[in-house]
């Protein structure tokens, strides 16, 4: 199987006791419901693969694509899982404070195959918006301590967030989305989580949803700063370009291009997120428009492309 297009795909959307709308005003989305928390915007994970929207492969969902035609993404017999998956969480109200395992602590304790590192670049944010980033704990007995006793205060760091803001969130991170901000969300193919607090609150059967705070402080990394890497900026005649991180899971861009630009970052499998604009890829002189809210992936087996339009994008790849 060969294909000469990018891989357009539509979002499996998840609800969450914290989502809202935002994910249909922002982007126009067809949420189903107004709990919608997550757009698994690119998406090879068995809870919510995304769907193929065009050529030959229309209709079938990405993981089973992975699986079934491997030589389309570079690789000459089927790889157990997609690597990466791309998120829009509407963090209507605030996320739980967790934590993540490293992909050693997935595979023996989870029988999952990747733990989760994952990186945030804000789409969208009221005023007030903050993150909790962090924690004041120089030990697991004093992290224990401090949770039993309910000391989130002085645990939990926080901090004051902005549209535009890029976070690197390594595994063993004790971190939480804050209340009304729209943020793109890249990681490792991972669902696992552990929570640490919830705020108390209860689902609509009235119950309070688990907590996992052995796991937790199994996994979190003491002393818990996290240092974030030197952005770097470059231009390439119309395009502007920053990288936010290079890290072992993924390396992540940031892209604004007034104009046409021939062939950026060639010879790997590039996932594409339309942040802001519109324009067009062109392959082959086949033209394929491209609107915010669009999400593609540039396969391996295309090796030429170019890029035209008034856009802004985030890019990633392994």
């Amino acid at each position: 199987m060969y294909t000469n297009e990018p891989i357009f795909l539509s979002p499996a959307f998840q609800e969450r006791i914290w989502g809202g709308n935002k994910l249909e005003t922002l982007f126009d989305y067809k949420i189903p419901n107004n709990h919608t928390g997550e757009a698994w915007v690119i998406s090879g994970h068995k809870n919510g693969p995304s769907i193929i929207k065009n050529g030959p492969l229309k209709g079938k969902n990405l993981r089973r694509i992975w699986k079934r035609y491997p030589t389309i993404f570079g690789y000459d017999e089927m790889t157990e899982e997609f690597p990466l998956l791309v998120k829009i969480l509407d963090a209507n109200d605030n996320l739980s404070v967790q934590v993540h395992p490293d992909d050693t602590y997935a595979q023996a304790n989870e029988n999952e195959p990747f733990g989760k590192t994952e990186c945030w670049y804000v789409l969208d944010c009221e005023p007030s918006a903050e993150i909790i980033f962090g924690h004041t704990a120089k030990s697991a007995k004093e992290f224990r301590d401090k949770v039993t006793n309910g000391e989130w205060d002085c645990l939990l760091q926080r901090i004051p967030v902005k549209k535009g803001d890029f976070f690197y969130v390594p595994n063993g991170t004790i971190h939480a989305i804050g209340e009304g901000i729209v943020i793109l969300e890249i990681q490792q193919s991972s669902d696992i989580t552990y929570r640490v607090y919830d705020y108390n609150r209860r689902d609509e059967q009235g119950n309070r949803r688990e907590l996992h705070i052995d796991q937790a402080i199994e996994v979190t990394n003491f002393p818990g700063n996290v240092k974030q890497q030197t952005r770097e900026k470059r231009r390439v005649g119309p395009l502007e370009e920053t990288k936010f991180v290079a890290a072992p899971y993924f390396t992540v861009y940031y892209w604004k291009l007034k104009g046409h630009i021939n062939t950026p970052l060639t010879n790997r499998n590039l996932l594409v997120n339309i942040i802001e604009g519109s324009g067009e890829v062109v392959i082959n002189n086949e033209q394929f428009p491209v609107k915010k809210g669009d999400h593609f992936i540039v396969p391996v087996s295309i090796e030429k492309y170019a890029l035209s339009g008034q856009l802004e994008l985030i890019i990633s790849h392994e």
